[in-house]
């Protein structure tokens, strides 16, 4: 029997999420996991709209079932490839035909089938709810280079709880932040993942985030989340010149040079005709390193004017010449500590 549920029984039943919107709909933003499985490509659901607009419900319906009809077989025969264990879980827009549709199909066929009570535009207010509801969290602090995401992720793996933005987000934050990434989500998909973590985390138990400015590339974050990381406290890490440039060269080392080199040119206001041009001379030679010193000069000036807006406690504290999991257990003891 078809279950309707509301997204947090709905996220806790078993099986594969099946998305049945349309790809463009799936591409603009998704509940993270979900399986694209349109019941009608993004042409057919453009004709089925129009025919509802200008001849009705009942005219649109009967052009779905002539445009759905044929795929019923393919439809069953792909969703046991995906679900072999016969769990199934649907959603469409609002929860409206198309997943009702699918769903019933999917039953005959001898799957469990749980719906999403308004579809993604339901998992939408849910998860936009969520950033409002408030959470212990410490910011990671430090001047580029000094290899906060690595010890975030060493930290995870500790037990702590961490929100990666960037990671999700695609993108290191700078510049220089898209080269060697994948290409970054929509804002939408950006947000739909910070959800999905954010449901995740113990409101009783400290959350790492690495210190960002509003946007990381071209995703913002949530302003509700955003605010709450400005009113934080932060520990902010410093490592030395030496580490912080080897760190940007191991990291960037195999980089396209005309990459960098483009990188480095958009930030050539801030940083000044001559830096930049040096910096560019120094890339074309292969010197990365003296070009990374050279614009650290423009991120160090950056992250000190965006840490004097902050409203929290700061604590600095020093991991030179710690290993990241060196480093990892010292920031754990200094937050029971704080």
């Amino acid at each position: 029997m078809t279950k309707s549920l509301k997204p947090d029984a709905f996220f806790q039943t078993p099986g594969v999420i099946l998305d049945v919107r349309s790809p463009a709909e799936y591409a603009q933003g998704h509940i993270p996991g979900a399986v694209s499985f349109p019941l009608f490509n993004n042409e057919e659901r453009a004709l089925v709209g129009t025919c509802y607009k200008q001849k009705g419900k009942d005219e649109a319906v009967e052009l779905g079932l002539a445009i759905a009809g044929p795929k019923l077989a393919d439809f069953v025969a792909r969703a046991k490839i995906l679900a072999p264990d016969r769990q199934v879980r649907i959603h469409c827009w609002r929860g409206g035909m198309r997943s009702a549709s699918v769903g019933w199909l999917l039953e005959t066929a001898g799957f469990n089938v749980a719906l999403l009570i308004a579809g993604y535009k339901g998992f939408r207010r849910w998860a936009l709810s969520l950033f409002s509801v408030p959470q212990k969290i410490i910011i990671l602090g430090g001047m580029t280079g000094s290899g906060k995401t690595e010890i975030l992720r060493t930290l995870r793996k500790m037990g702590e709880q961490v929100l990666d933005l960037e990671a999700l987000a695609n993108h290191r934050g700078s510049s220089f932040g898209a080269l060697g990434q994948l290409p970054q989500p929509t804002n939408e998909q950006f947000w739909n993942a910070i959800a999905m973590e954010w449901a995740k985390f113990d409101r009783t138990q400290p959350l790492w985030v690495e210190a960002e400015s509003k946007g990381i590339g071209l995703c913002r974050i949530p302003q509700e989340i955003f605010e709450q990381m400005e009113k934080a406290i932060v520990i902010e890490i410093s490592r030395s010149r030496q580490e912080r440039v080897a760190f940007l060269v191991e990291i960037y080392g195999d980089a396209n040079i005309d990459d960098l080199i483009a990188a480095t040119e958009r930030i050539r206001r801030r940083l000044g005709g001559l830096c930049t041009q040096k910096a560019v001379n120094f890339l074309r030679e292969g010197n990365l390193a003296a070009a990374s010193d050279l614009i650290l000069n423009y991120y160090d000036q950056t992250y000190t004017y965006d840490l004097k807006k902050r409203g929290g406690c700061i604590y600095k504290v020093n991991v030179s010449r710690f290993s990241n999991l060196d480093a990892a257990v010292f920031l754990q003891q200094k937050s029971q500590e704080i």
